[in-house]
């Protein structure tokens, strides 16, 4: 009896399991060249990097871990290898999902902050955490080409990076930059709304014009298109900051809107009605720079 109970047990596990939807059962890893060496890889999370050259392969982010066989495949279609280091932009999982497997056999490097938070989910393999974190910025020579690995201030975390290939002048903002839709901004992991508007202007004065631009979601940009967004986060955020301030309640701000010349950045993960919120709430956090850090 136990064991016919056991075998039942299984078999409504397994038809529980089948009956469950794949997400990413139609996704495929598409590459498109961006400059030098540099190649922009999209599948169902952030957007990737990846180098390919002399020296091996260099990844930067790798979305979900069950996409990371799919990525290899785009990789070594590619002429690539098994990534020998993958920087992560910052913790989130579809920006991170595929450490575990990556981690294997290359060498993760991430912010102080990246390695802190990550290493406080039980649920995460040891292969999955960076090895090497830094501070403030780390530079990596690789297939003739200099990597900047830059942190800033709390924005999008209190562990963002930006990834800087200075000879294929090629940047990737990791989540600093949503190109075409409102961005997510995580108060309660060191976000700040005024450090994320802070920290876009900040890449805008470091970078020369002609630089292309791998957002962390969104299509291929150009720092025209990354003012663009710049320039809503400003507008946006002082229209809501002064409604608020004159008494106007964040229900009514709602119902009455942002204007129509901001309508096309509400078509993503975050629409109008939750940046709104999104911003009243980050206003009563801590002023930009906060955050819980590392011991």
């Amino acid at each position: 009896m136990r064991t016919f109970s056991l075998l039942c047990l299984t078999v409504s596990l397994s038809v529980a399991n089948a009956a469950e939807p794949d997400r990413f059962a139609d996704v495929t890893i598409k590459s498109n060249p961006v400059g030098g060496s540099v190649y922009m890889l999209t599948g169902a999370g952030g957007n990737m990097a990846v180098s390919i050259g002399k020296d091996g392969t260099l990844l930067v982010d790798d979305e979900f871990a069950p996409l990371a066989q799919r990525i290899q495949a785009a990789i070594d279609s590619l002429g690539g290898s098994a990534p020998k280091l993958v920087l992560n932009t910052h913790f989130h999982a579809d920006h991170v999902g595929g450490n575990a497997i990556f981690g294997k056999g290359g060498v993760i490097i991430a912010n102080d902050q990246v390695r802190y938070r990550m290493r406080n989910d039980a649920a995460l393999a040891r292969t999955a955490l960076p090895i090497v974190t830094y501070t403030d910025r780390i530079r990596v020579q690789f297939n003739d080409d200099e990597i900047d690995v830059i942190h800033l201030p709390a924005g999008h975390t209190d562990g963002d990076a930006i990834v800087w290939f200075r000879n294929a002048n090629v940047l990737h903002t990791g989540d600093l930059f949503f190109n075409g839709t409102f961005p997510f901004i995580d108060i309660e992991n060191g976000g700040s709304i005024d450090g994320y508007v802070a920290d876009v202007g900040e890449i805008l004065e470091m970078i020369p014009a002609d630089t292309r631009i791998i957002p962390g979601h969104g299509p291929l940009a150009n720092v025209v298109e990354l003012g663009e967004f710049h320039d809503m986060l400003k507008s946006t955020v002082s229209n809501i900051e002064a409604r608020l301030a004159n008494g106007e309640s964040v229900d009514s701000i709602v119902t009455n809107g942002l204007g129509p010349e901001w309508a096309r950045f509400a078509s993503g993960f975050v629409n109008e009605e939750r940046w709104i919120r999104m911003v009243q709430a980050g206003k009563q956090q801590a002023p930009a720079g906060g955050g819980t850090r590392r011991p």
